[in-house]
């Protein structure tokens, strides 16, 4: 079973609920997809098994062969490739430049060119790191400083993934691509907000996105005691089910800023998120 973790917008305890839920079970994976800024593993100390490159397709020209048909140009969906044609009247030879930081690595202008002018070659978009925690085996991704484009080691780091174990992915904040890329497939998504108007109104685009996805869902209210009730009406006119209320308390806040997941210091917490895994493997009759 796959439960991904997200969240509308950042700083709502995300990866807090990701990492005390992965504790509370038994032979769990937990896959950080939140490659850009990833922190599970500040809170679970994994002794690091392996690290390993990952790489994305960039297209390599040959100038001397192109043509400047313009083929690969026209093909190129994100505008990544840019042809000026020659203009022998004007001293102009004609080129082909491309804009890595636009290209997704696809390969279609490889097969598209009719010279063969194009060849694929490779850049270096970051790294996957693999460790374990006890029973926790930890992968996360830590994209290269500079590289735009997040979703491409969100793939890699979720074909790391581990059907055997119960996946819990800890998906990017938002709403945007990448954090579809990480939910897209799983069984069930946690949505985490927290009760303030800016916690609703980014719950309520997460709400949108899982609903257009077709992903079961169900919400985890952090630091509830303060702000307003909000969610709780917004949950209740929608028929969305609260998981759980994480309180806004000190030992709670104590733990986490010394990088100590609370389900290892409230021994009844690990309780709770194990109710909340079975309530949701019920619900899936799994």
């Amino acid at each position: 079973m796959i439960i991904s973790v997200a969240s509308g917008k950042g700083g709502t305890g995300k990866t807090t609920v990701a990492v005390n839920l992965a504790l509370s079970i038994e032979d769990a994976q937990l896959l950080d997809c939140d490659v850009e800024e990833p922190d599970a593993h500040i809170f679970l100390k994994p002794d690091i098994k392996e690290i390993k490159s990952v790489s994305s397709m960039i297209p390599l020209i040959e100038k001397g062969r192109c043509s400047f048909c313009r083929k690969c140009a026209e093909f190129c969906a994100y505008n990544a490739l840019f042809v000026i044609g020659p203009h022998p009247e004007k001293g102009l030879k004609g080129d082909t430049i491309l804009f890595p930081n636009l290209c997704h690595g696809c390969g279609g202008c490889v097969l598209v060119c009719p010279e063969g002018a194009i060849r694929e070659g490779e850049k270096e978009i970051g790294r996957i790191i693999k460790g374990r925690c006890g029973e926790i085996d930890l992968v996360y991704g830590e994209l290269a400083i500079g590289e735009p484009m997040p979703s491409l080691l969100i793939k890699a780091v979720k074909r790391e993934l581990n059907g055997d174990k119960t996946v819990i992915i800890d998906a990017p904040p938002g709403v945007s691509c990448p954090v579809i890329h990480s939910v897209y497939g799983s069984n069930y998504c946690i949505l985490v907000t927290e009760p303030t108007p800016f916690g609703l109104y980014d719950l309520k685009l997460a709400v949108g996105v899982m609903r257009e996805l077709g992903i079961p869902f169900g919400v985890v209210v952090n630091r509830s005691g303060m702000g307003d009730r909000g969610v709780y009406d917004y949950c209740k006119d929608e028929g969305i089910e609260i998981l759980l209320e994480i309180p806004y308390m000190k030992e709670i806040a104590i733990s986490y800023s010394r990088g100590v997941p609370f389900v290892k210091v409230i021994d009844e917490w690990r309780e709770q998120f194990l109710a909340v895994f079975d309530g949701i493997r019920s619900g899936l009759g799994v």
